[in-house]
């Protein structure tokens, strides 16, 4: 949790918002479907150490963001710069909406959806 000192008395802004932000914000760019883990497709993902994996995660250290997003694209978009503007807009988001310094933002595509049928 990130504390800043105010006149009045101290702000904290918890991780889940900054995820909740993020997803959001991830959620804006065309192409991406939904932020999700994605389905475990093998026992190792079962099984790993890791557990039940969070769609984003977000780790504050000493006032500063790392961010992880697992998406959803859809099938025919151009990934590389899909997931730079679901970084730039994620960073840009957070920082915009709490002050908050975002180092990174990973992005890892889980999936694919295909294109909806166009009538």
């Amino acid at each position: 949790m990130d504390v800043q000192k105010t006149i009045g008395g101290s702000l904290q802004i918890s991780t889940e918002v900054l995820a909740k932000i993020a997803r959001l914000a991830a959620l804006e760019i065309d192409g991406v479907t939904e932020v999700t883990t994605g389905g475990s497709q093998n026992v190792r993902g079962l099984l790993g150490r890791t557990g039940l994996q969070k769609p984003v995660n977000v780790v504050l250290e000493d006032g500063i963001a790392t961010v992880t997003v697992h998406l959803t694209a859809v099938y025919g978009s151009k990934i590389m710069p899909l997931c730079e503007k679901v970084q730039e807009n994620v960073k840009q988001t957070i920082q915009n909406m709490t002050g908050i310094t975002v180092a990174r933002v990973d992005v890892l595509v889980v999936g694919l959806t295909e294109p909806a049928a166009q009538a």
